[in-house]
């Protein structure tokens, strides 16, 4: 019996084990500051476990599973193997080994999953728990159910990183405003999506007497600027109200168009390679998003996965403190970034 397999299957599977191999290695390539995480959640200096929070439920599962106490070689061989499956079980779109912009950014992203997937890291239970969303908009329910369950499902997310809750609300916005009739559309609702994303920091001034980018970014980024090479650091403090709402426009802009960082890190190939990634992501996705506002009804459940992902872009711009972690984070939502990107080639009949 003659076994056939097409080109594209071939070569997902070439790259998952040519980085594969990579991933098992990483431990002996990288430097000590990328295991600053790992080292958090093996050794749980601070007694930290638990099951609300990133850090402590990270602890926890790795602890439950066993994973902790395995070599990371042998945690590169269960986990990146489990993410590379849940990418392929989304899809794999029928020119894949072709050699194009959107194929060679899913390449890259490949490849750093590969990286990150190699030790205990949060960014493995993040892709676990945003990969549930593409296959619910593949299930066969009702498109308003599968909206409303994934939004429910994004919101429940928060026991994990408590912003995910922001992303149904920014998504929910941003669909409102889209109704909204503007010539730059796309432009306009991520505009008015950032706004409402100001003034949830100012309500949370006003209550909490701090305001949202203020305190989770600008603070750990004033401690960190002589250490972090892509520290996202505001030229403006953000104590004032004008201060917060520049920051977090400014925040948006360098870790989803990164062009300053690029600017400055231009003798740093590894800064410039990833800030030019980011560069590419950001205008095939814009591109995507802007072709589904001009016709809503018929992208429906496209543009809602853009909705999402937009909104979590806005809240990266809200609470990352550099380029390197942005990056980092995104490989934890690659299930989204993978299944926007392919959209039409693997759900024509969706």
């Amino acid at each position: 019996m003659q076994i056939i397999i097409k080109k594209n299957k071939l070569w997902f599977l070439v790259l998952f084990s040519i980085f594969l191999i990579i991933s098992t290695l990483t431990i002996y390539i990288l430097p000590e500051r990328y295991f600053n995480d790992t080292k958090i959640i093996i050794f749980d200096e601070y007694k930290e476990i638990g099951w609300i929070g990133s850090y402590p439920f990270a602890i926890m599962f790795y602890k439950i599973t066993k994973l902790k106490y395995l070599p990371f070689f042998v945690i590169a061989l269960i986990q990146f193997p489990i993410a590379s499956y849940i990418l392929y079980k989304i899809g794999v779109p029928k020119n894949f080994h072709i050699f194009n912009s959107k194929n060679l950014i899913i390449f890259v992203a490949f490849f750093l999953l590969g990286i990150y997937m190699s030790m205990p890291t949060k960014e493995f239970i993040t892709f676990l728990l945003f990969s549930s969303i593409p296959f619910i908009f593949q299930s066969k329910i009702t498109n308003r159910k599968k909206i409303i369950f994934s939004l429910l499902l994004i919101t429940s997310f928060s026991f994990f990183r408590a912003y995910y809750l922001l992303i149904p609300i920014f998504a929910l916005g941003m669909y409102l405003i889209s109704f909204i009739h503007f010539k730059k559309k796309a432009l306009a609702t991520i505009f008015y999506g950032l706004v409402i994303a100001i003034f949830l920091s100012f309500s949370h001034g006003i209550i909490k007497g701090e305001f949202l980018s203020k305190l989770t970014r600008q603070d750990y980024a004033e401690v960190k600027a002589k250490s972090v090479n892509t520290i996202i650091l505001s030229p403006i403090s953000q104590d004032t109200w004008y201060g917060e709402a520049f920051g977090i426009f400014y925040g948006y802009a360098s870790v989803n168009i990164p062009i300053g960082q690029a600017l400055s890190h231009l003798l740093s190939p590894q800064v410039l390679a990833f800030a030019i990634w980011e560069l590419l992501i950001y205008y095939i996705l814009i591109v995507r998003f802007s072709r589904c506002l001009k016709n809503k009804k018929e992208n429906y459940l496209e543009l809602w996965i853009f909705l999402i992902l937009f909104s979590y872009f806005i809240v990266q711009g809200i609470f990352e403190p550099d380029l390197g972690t942005s990056i980092r984070h995104k490989i934890g939502f690659l299930p989204i970034i993978y299944f926007a990107i392919y959209y039409e080639h693997f759900n024509r009949k969706t």
